[in-house]
């Protein structure tokens, strides 16, 4: 079969026909335009490359550098002289096809669903054509956009309390001698040396720390909804009528 994918191999190979004879070199390779597939080969079939015929390519089969069509020599070398300036009007087109007996529609639509033109002269003609359009469907995927994560750590801050303490410091007191302290106070010798401490006593802070919960913290997904504007070519087939034609709308 021959397709997108090989033809810079299809150029310059060695067309065969249907008996296996060898009809010539393959020169250009004709594309549909429309549908880009492969439609048309250029065969030199003359002395020396002298005559180069068009053949159509629906039936061709390219294995190698072989180049295989269902046509014998003398078919491909009858072919209507056509030009080969790089692209064939529609009036060349059916006149090849109709050499080749092969059905001609204007912009060639024979794809893989099976859609098949109707030509005015063809087996396959009715009376009416079916004008077909492209519509716009629109619909949703669910992709990943993105990922969320929960990660805990351990960060340090410095917090200050104030707390009240309290310390003892002395006090020089000093009391008369009466007669309630007399016997106290000259309980001693008369002179001597002495000495009296105090312990002094005060508090000071004291911290210790203690860990507690203090709130559970999750991750959930809620849903938003924004509108995207889609905008995309759609083809639809035009059929205008030539002649003296009256227009009437059976609907």
């Amino acid at each position: 079969m021959l397709d997108q994918g090989n033809i810079d191999q299809a150029r310059g190979s060695t067309a065969y026909g249907a008996d296996g004879d060898k009809l010539g070199k393959v020169g250009e390779i004709y594309l549909d335009d429309e549908t880009g597939k492969p439609e048309w080969a250029t065969v030199n079939t003359g002395m020396f490359g002298s005559n180069e015929s068009f053949v159509p390519l629906a039936d061709a089969s390219f294995e190698g550098d072989r180049l295989t069509l269902p046509y014998d020599k003398d078919k491909v070398k009858g072919a209507p002289n056509v030009s080969t300036d790089g692209h064939l009007t529609p009036d060349e087109e059916r006149e090849l096809y109709d050499y080749y007996g092969a059905g001609y529609s204007q912009g060639q639509n024979d794809d893989d669903s099976g859609q098949t033109g109707y030509d005015t002269s063809g087996p396959t003609t009715d009376d009416a054509m079916t004008r077909s359009e492209e519509r716009l469907d629109v619909g949703t995927q669910t992709q990943e956009a993105g990922r969320a994560r929960l990660r805990k750590y351990v960060v340090t801050e410095n917090v200050t309390q104030t707390v009240p303490v309290r310390k003892e410091k002395a006090v020089l007191e000093t009391e008369p001698i009466t007669s309630d302290n007399h016997d106290e106070a000259t309980a001693g010798p008369d002179l001597s040396e002495e000495e009296h401490e105090v312990i002094l006593k005060e508090e000071r802070p004291v911290v210790s720390k203690t860990t507690e919960p203090v709130e559970r913290v999750r991750l959930g997904t809620e849903e938003t909804t924004d509108q995207e504007t889609v905008t995309e070519e759609v083809r639809s087939e035009q059929i205008e009528a030539e002649g003296d034609v009256t227009s009437r709308d059976r609907r």
